[in-house]
């Protein structure tokens, strides 16, 4: 293909280059954006096909460049001369819009359906992840923060027990010397009143033998 034919010949005309978007099939030439918008609104090609330029780039050489076909014949290209008398003589502009139409615009169409339902599909299964991820996410904050919860609980009971352990004990033992020391103290008195006795006795048997001496 004629890198002339890639670029809008409307603006060629213009000696002005932009790519072409679509392929007008009556026209026969490619159209930039400006120029499909003005194509479409105009009286005279408003009616006419376009089909996007990146599938005109890829029809098949020999539709392309085909001038005539004779369904007769079963033959690519029929000379007027050699062929007078072929009545099923069609021109190409017809062979090609209705081949585009029924053919490869349906297959196109099929393909972009196809794509489409495909691309629909990676889209629903990646939004699909994406939830999966989230939900599995909330699972594992959820497991984390009860784990953390049962192990506060089991530490403060922990905490719990062996604060209350050495209390425990500390009450029985203070019961303990508390015991100890009132028996202690009772004994102390006891002693303390023994003495006392014991000294009234020597007195008063000092005082008892002097007299009787």
């Amino acid at each position: 293909m004629a890198a002339s034919s890639q670029s809008c010949g409307v603006c060629d005309l213009r000696l002005i280059i932009k790519p072409s978007i679509v392929w007008c099939t009556e026209c026969n030439e490619g159209l930039c954006t400006e120029c499909k918008e003005h194509h479409s609104l105009s009286n005279l090609c408003r009616s006419h096909y376009v089909l996007p330029f990146i599938v005109y780039h890829k029809l098949a050489a020999d539709i392309l460049k085909t001038t005539h076909y004779c369904t007769k014949h079963d033959e690519n290209e029929c000379i007027f001369d050699s062929h007078k008398e072929c009545r099923d003589f069609v021109e190409l502009n017809d062979a090609i819009h209705n081949i585009k139409t029924f053919n490869a615009m349906c297959q196109i169409e099929e393909t972009l359906l196809e794509v489409a339902e495909n691309l629909q599909n990676i889209r629903q299964h990646q939004q699909d992840s994406l939830t999966t991820l989230k939900d599995s996410r909330k699972k594992k904050e959820k497991e984390i923060k009860t784990t953390r919860t049962k192990i506060n609980s089991h530490l403060d009971k922990l905490q719990e027990n062996l604060i209350k352990q050495p209390y425990d004990i500390e009450i029985n033992e203070n019961s303990k010397i508390c015991q100890l020391l009132s028996s202690v103290e009772k004994q102390e008195k006891e002693i303390a009143e023994c003495k006392r006795n014991i000294m009234n006795i020597k007195q008063h048997a000092t005082e008892f033998k002097s007299f009787f001496q």
